[in-house]
């Protein structure tokens, strides 16, 4: 068995398969959960790319700057949309957090620098990792509480999901699955940065 590649790997696809999943949840919602989704699908193939074994792709010094700059960019659109919500506060911090990992990634002295993938003392600051874990935990706790089935009633119809409404592209289990994953995927790639 080989325990990083593997494990890349299977990061890998969980956040290509969450980021498709948000492609087409995009494609079937209107307005803000529109704009949402696909901010979500943005995170997720990014994700996927920076979970990418080296063996697969060593990306040039200047792609963790690009990549920086798309979330950096990405940040700033979720910073102007808190104002709409608490929701884009989990995206600012998302996409705050994939601009610290590649600043990480990209820096010279790190031991896992420009080798395409995040490894064990890659770099970073560490109570600012610690305090990404510390957030990212809590909200796949809660978020995993959310998808736990609650008990109905005998009489009382069963609640019809996680968040009240069911929208076109699978229910809002489905959505909160994808985010719950992500967010797992963000657990996985903090520790090993």
């Amino acid at each position: 068995m080989h325990g990083p590649a593997l494990s890349g790997w299977l990061l890998v696809a969980l956040c290509a398969v969450t980021g498709a999943y948000c492609l087409l949840r995009m494609r079937a919602c209107a307005g803000q959960e529109r704009r949402a989704a696909g901010g979500e699908a943005v995170m997720g193939f990014g994700m996927a790319f920076m979970a990418l074994p080296a063996a697969v792709l060593t990306p040039p010094g200047w792609s963790w700057a690009v990549y920086a700059a798309v979330f950096g960019a990405t940040a700033l659109h979720g910073l102007l949309a808190v104002r709409h919500g608490a929701h884009h506060l989990h995206h600012l911090v998302g996409s705050l957090a994939m601009v610290y990992m590649a600043v990480a990634m990209a820096a010279p002295d790190a031991p896992g620098a420009h080798t395409g993938h995040m490894t064990a003392g890659a770099g970073g600051i560490p109570v600012l990792t610690g305090g990404l874990l510390l957030y990212y935990a809590v909200y796949v706790l809660r978020a995993g509480a959310r998808l736990v089935p609650v008990a109905a009633s005998a009489g009382a119809p069963a609640p019809v999901g996680a968040a009240g409404r069911v929208s076109r592209a699978g229910g809002p289990e489905i959505t909160l699955a994808c985010r719950l994953s992500m967010a797992l995927g963000m657990v996985a790639m903090l520790v090993t940065l």
